[in-house]
């Protein structure tokens, strides 16, 4: 009778008229109410059925006082069922989740009826199809093969909740994102779902593609600001959180960052250095040790932490357009604790491990960003304070830090892939093999060379002079030169880089700085293989002759200066390097002068590369960053052309800035009075006295204008006249043809 009952109810709902609706509705609603307080399964199904034809009704007329309150809760207990029989506990959730998809389409466009926006109703809808996914993915990795299951049964739970969360986030508006999000958030906190991070990923997947592409950065802002209330949490949890992260912001692409782009790396750079000072103190409240109450940390938990942070940031980073990557290192940069910045380096044990490894993370970011970073203008993608931090990064003692610097230095300078060709130091007999991308060096590749390039192979030839350099950083510094030679090289840049590569083989060969054996053989070694491509790339056939003329002795006499024995697996090295034949070494005369001969600068190739450098004691002694630049400013000043031309400085001592300030307040009283007379003579003077005083100045105007157009007029006479043909008459001035921009 029950089932005739509603059958009948859903005809009158389906052939009544929309105006007459609302008079209707409210016996309807009581009736499905009656039916879904039932306890029997099969009618609750069938009120929820006939629920939904009625949420496919759309209405003329608002409702404003029916409310489904009732309905939000009872469609989510159902969506949470635990009936005894699969079966029916399957159905009963399939039908709740169907009501909630009903109740969604009712109201979500009609602003007058019940706002389901409203956390009190999202707090139900959002956990109940989640939960509903999530035990979806449980059973389906129990099910024996999805091939055998009937048409029928294709539908289920799982499927129907993504579905109906997709229309829910589709319909959401800007300012209802974070009501829906919030939900999501407190149902994977609460049942642990951070870990695993599948079902996490998976429903962020969902959530990325389903809203409007212009709310992204809200959802990322959303996570960002959970990230930060979990900061004591696990590292394990953090790094789930930072792995969604990293996955939304890809597929929000340019939409994932928003209006404040350098918010969302401040906090990614805060939870790196917050992960340091947990795994460093093992405590999550700063400044206590390990003891009673506080949980224990695991280093290796965080260093993944601390990992998936750098791949989020390279993640972010990737979706900005160009000029936002630029600033974006810089802000990095910025935060580089370095002993000349306003950063203070911590004294003790624990600040230098501390700074260590904030120096470290900080700078496998920037790499991470630097990789992604494509720009064919270096001038405007390396400002000169950015440069100088990286540089003066450089000449510090770890060697870790120093490699980092080298590859960042490297993927600016790659803009054609080439770095990969360099994986492997040689002295390849044939570089068409590497197929090498090579561009004509730009204006601008050449202004920023003018300006850095000093500044460049300095650095470069104080990194190669460490002691405690390794063969990755062999590696990365021949990287670095044969990418200079390749992207931003002119015929000046060239031959300063063969005098560096040639100075470098000149502190292997003398050995003033008494590096040990295998640093000397490696220096020499990686002087050949750049000397042999850049011959080669050169194509001057007699310099490629004098290389090969080396490269052919050292392989009969002294292979240990050779790449592919220095750089093997086994190098074998030799102890008696001060005795070899000069033909084992390249000559700088002799360069210059097959290079002078094809019309490079002769007299800059016959001059030995010194860096700019006047105490070099201070510099290798390192006390602090601050000096070596100080250093260098100083010692750039002394060098530069323009020294002569320079007046001395004033010297600015206190009386003088004392009297500056004076002085320009007494000016600005003074002006302030002019203006006061000025105002006060045109308001108050007789109508007389400005007459004349106007007139005064017209007539002065007047006298000058005829000045003007006596030199006007008189040339052409004379120049007329000059040719004999003499001119009674000159063209009187309003007859003259004056260019349109001379016409007032």
């Amino acid at each position: 009778y029950v089932c005739i009952a509603m059958e009948a109810l859903d005809q009158l709902l389906m052939a009544c008229h929309c105006q007459s609706i609302n008079l209707f509705v409210e016996s309807f609603l009581k009736m499905v109410a009656k039916l879904l307080e039932s306890e029997k399964p099969n009618l609750q199904i069938l009120g929820t059925n006939s629920f939904v034809k009625f949420a496919n009704i759309e209405e003329d007329t608002p409702s404003y006082h029916r409310s489904y309150d009732f309905f939000v809760s009872r469609f989510s207990e159902m969506c949470h069922s635990s009936h005894d029989d699969p079966d029916v506990r399957n159905k009963i959730r399939m039908s709740g989740i169907k009501g909630l998809q009903g109740v969604v389409r009712k109201t979500v466009n009609d602003e007058l009826q019940a706002n389901i926006w409203d956390p009190q109703h999202m707090d139900k809808i959002v956990p109940s199809l989640l939960f509903n996914l999530q035990h979806g993915e449980e059973a389906e990795s129990r099910s024996p093969s999805p091939l055998q299951a009937t048409e029928k049964e294709k539908e289920n739970p799982p499927e129907l909740a993504e579905r109906c969360l997709r229309e829910l986030l589709g319909r959401a508006a800007y300012g209802n994102i974070k009501n829906a999000i919030k939900p999501v958030l407190i149902h994977l906190d609460n049942h642990s779902l951070w870990e695993p991070k599948i079902f996490a990923t998976g429903c962020f997947r969902i959530i990325m593609y389903s809203i409007q592409p212009q709310h992204s950065h809200l959802v990322i802002q959303q996570l960002l600001g959970h990230l930060d209330a979990n900061s004591k949490s696990a590292a394990t949890i953090r790094a789930g959180i930072v792995e969604v992260l990293s996955e939304a912001a890809v597929i929000a692409a340019s939409g994932s960052v928003g209006p404040t782009v350098l918010e969302v790396f401040n906090t990614l750079l805060r939870q790196l250095r917050l992960s340091i000072d947990y795994a460093l103190t093992g405590s999550y409240d700063s400044g206590v040790g390990a003891g009673t109450g506080s949980r224990i940390i695991k280093e290796n938990e965080e260093r993944m932490f601390q990992e998936a942070v750098i791949k989020t940031i390279g993640s972010f980073s990737s979706t900005l357009p160009t000029y936002q990557q630029s600033e974006v290192m810089v802000f990095i940069m910025n935060k580089v604790p370095l002993p000349s910045s306003q950063h203070s380096i911590e004294p003790g044990k624990d600040g230098e491990n501390r700074n260590r490894l904030t120096q470290i993370m900080l700078l496998k970011s920037l790499l991470q960003v630097s990789v992604g970073f494509q720009c064919s203008n270096m001038l405007t993608a390396l400002p000169s304070a950015f440069l100088d931090r990286l540089l003066s990064a450089a000449l510090m003692e770890d060697p870790e830090i120093r490699l980092f610097v080298l590859e960042i230095l490297i993927s600016f300078i790659d803009r054609h892939g080439n770095r990969q060709k360099f994986s492997t130091i040689s002295t390849i007999g044939d570089i068409s093999v590497l197929k090498l991308k090579v561009d004509k060096c730009s204006r601008q590749d050449t202004v920023f060379m003018k300006k850095h390039g000093q500044q460049l192979y300095r650095h470069i030839f104080l990194i190669s002079k460490e002691e405690n350099n390794l063969q990755d950083h062999y590696q990365s510094l021949y990287s670095l030169l044969i990418l200079v030679s390749i992207e931003l090289a002119n015929e000046e840049v060239v031959v300063d880089l063969i005098r560096l590569v040639l100075a470098v083989q000149e502190v292997a060969q003398t050995n003033e700085e008494n590096l040990p054996p295998y640093n000397r053989c490696a220096l020499l070694a990686l002087g050949a293989a750049y000397l042999n491509l850049i011959s080669q790339l050169l194509a001057v056939p007699t310099f490629s002759q004098h290389i090969q003329e080396v490269i052919q002795a050292r392989q009969k006499e002294a292979p240990y200066l050779l790449p592919e024995e220095v750089f093997g697996e086994k190098p074998r090295l030799s102890k008696s390097l001060d005795r070899l034949a000069p033909e084992v070494f390249f000559w700088q005369s002799k360069i210059s002068e097959v290079l002078g001969g094809s019309g490079y600068n002769l007299e800059r190739l016959s001059i030995p590369y010194i860096p700019q450098l006047t105490d070099e004691d201070r510099l290798s002694k390192r006390k602090s960053i601050g000096e070596t630049i100080s250093l260098q400013v100083e010692v750039e000043s002394r060098n530069s052309p323009e020294r002569e031309q320079r007046v001395p400085a004033e010297e600015i001592t206190y009386e003088t800035l004392k009297k500056a300030i004076v002085d320009s307040v007494a000016v600005e009283e003074q002006e302030r009075e002019r203006r006061r007379q000025v105002v006060e003579k045109f308001q108050k003077a007789p109508f007389e006295e400005i007459a004349a005083h106007c007139g005064a100045r017209a007539t002065l105007l007047q006298s000058k204008l005829n000045q003007i157009f006596e030199i006007t007029i008189r040339p052409s006479g004379t120049i007329s006249a000059a040719y004999g043909q003499s001119q009674s008459h000159s063209i009187p001035v309003y007859e003259m043809k004056f260019p349109d921009l001379c016409v007032y």
